[in-house]
């Protein structure tokens, strides 16, 4: 199989979610990157030490802002210049748009949500959760070029230490790839790492009891060095911002610790951070279903064991 991968960029950087679908195409077959924007060449350069065997890359001016259909047009020329087996993406608001736009172009078949890619007798097989994510099922495609929507954080990138070519293509824009602009870019500012990148995620859920029980959290979690989550329940209620969700409506995560904090473990939030390396409980309730898969389970008032956790990782660090 021979797979495309949209690598997109924020900046200078790769985002890890497509380098994570990278890695995973490398190890079913020959993947390749394409870098669109500002900078292309130079960041597409980076996509071989993990896994590309090339790298596409197009800065034209039509892809200096962040919209979907001129990457479209670009993708949709550089399928028929290499006549790839597959188009893969991993998930974001502007990845999707993309790929949505990509297929009816192509007139080609898109699944997404998928959690895992595998060759099986020589085509490529996705999975994907059903059934409110109780199940995982096959999901195949009936022509080419195959187009897969991977969810955020199912791939870790893995580097292989390798270099990949980078060249460059022309792209000849559609009139009504230019008719949307963007008029205005706002970036949130962090004061700390992503729940996407973060090593050390606490998460908080409604067993906190108000939208201020967050800055217990948010001290742990910087004592700590990592990132604050919610569920969705609380964001839902509109506690904490949407773009720390984990679960199934929100994003999958994979640190090396996870601390839920009031979160009952319903199979809706597990699904989005089971992966983690270590999982941490802590909840009042003995019978919350979050203790039968978590590594140590602490049963108590989070509002006490909370601050005494920050108290003690403080005296630890200095």
């Amino acid at each position: 199989m021979r797979a495309l991968v949209f690598l997109e960029h924020h900046g200078a950087e790769l985002e890890k979610g497509s380098l994570g679908v990278l890695s995973k195409a490398a190890s079913l077959g020959e993947a390749v990157g394409v870098v669109l924007g500002p900078g292309a060449g130079e960041i597409g350069a980076r996509a071989g030490s993990f896994g590309a065997a090339k790298a596409y890359a197009c800065d034209a001016e039509a892809l200096a802002a962040p919209l979907p259909q001129p990457r479209v047009d670009a993708l949709a020329t550089l399928v028929e210049k290499t006549g790839v087996d597959a188009v893969l993406f991993a998930t974001s608001v502007l990845a999707a748009d993309i790929a949505a736009g990509l297929a009816a172009r192509l007139d080609a078949g898109l699944n997404w949500d998928l959690t895992d890619l595998a060759i099986v007798d020589g085509e490529l097989v996705g999975k994907r959760p059903a059934l409110g994510d109780t199940v995982l099922v096959d999901v195949g495609w009936k022509g080419s070029p195959q187009l897969g929507l991977v969810r955020s954080g199912a791939f870790d990138p893995v580097e292989s230490g390798g270099s990949a070519e980078v060249e460059a293509f022309d792209v000849t824009f559609s009139d009504f790839s230019a008719l949307a602009t963007l008029v205005e870019q706002t970036q949130e500012e962090s004061s700390g790492p992503s729940i996407e990148d973060a090593d050390i995620i606490v998460a908080g859920g409604r067993g906190l009891g108000s939208p201020e029980a967050f800055s217990l959290l948010e001290e742990l979690a910087a004592a700590l060095g990592g990132a604050v989550a919610a569920t969705r329940a609380v964001v839902d209620a509109g506690w904490y911002p949407y773009s720390t969700q984990v679960g199934q409506t929100g994003k999958t995560v994979s640190p090396k610790l996870y601390i839920g904090c009031g979160i009952s473990g319903a199979i809706q939030h597990k699904v989005g951070m089971q992966g983690a390396g270590t999982i941490v409980a802590i909840n009042k309730d003995p019978n919350a279903p979050i203790f039968d898969f978590c590594d140590i389970g602490v049963v108590g008032d989070l509002h006490q064991i909370v601050p005494k956790l920050t108290e003690l990782v403080r005296s630890h660090r200095g």
